[in-house]
């Protein structure tokens, strides 16, 4: 537990730049808030295949936040990977499962910090609320 807490403590530190801290952290709440967003919306939506679009479309509106958004998008995506890994692993007793699906959620997250068009991602007929 130290061993995350140096982690997420020394990421946070590199990650500041020079507009201050008070700054970075309205950026991480704020792009956590988009992120929580984007999943609840997922939930909602109910949509066949639109898991990427939405993990696109929550990093995206995360980095557009600045940098404590970013930082936020990769903790938060950083940490579902390993607890899903370790759900798998250990509680379903499952190795590989859904490795392809990870990685494409991957790609998606990734589209959205660069700061690209999640609507790449979009399903066809998925309602235009969302």
């Amino acid at each position: 537990m130290r061993f995350v807490t140096v982690i997420v403590l020394c990421s946070l530190f590199l990650g500041v730049s020079g507009d201050g801290l008070f700054s970075f952290f309205k950026e991480a709440i704020q792009g956590t808030w988009d992120l929580y967003r984007a999943y609840r919306d997922n939930l909602r939506a109910n949509y066949q295949n639109s898991d990427q679009y939405f993990y696109a479309r929550g990093n995206f509106e995360a980095q557009k936040r600045g940098s404590g958004g970013v930082w936020a998008a990769k903790i938060i995506s950083t940490g579902r990977k390993y607890f899903q890994g370790l759900m798998n692993r250990y509680y379903f007793g499952i190795r590989d499962h859904g490795l392809e699906s990870l990685q494409s959620t991957q790609k998606a997250e990734e589209w959205g910090r660069r700061g690209e068009d999640p609507n790449h991602f979009r399903p066809e007929g998925l309602p235009e609320n969302y």
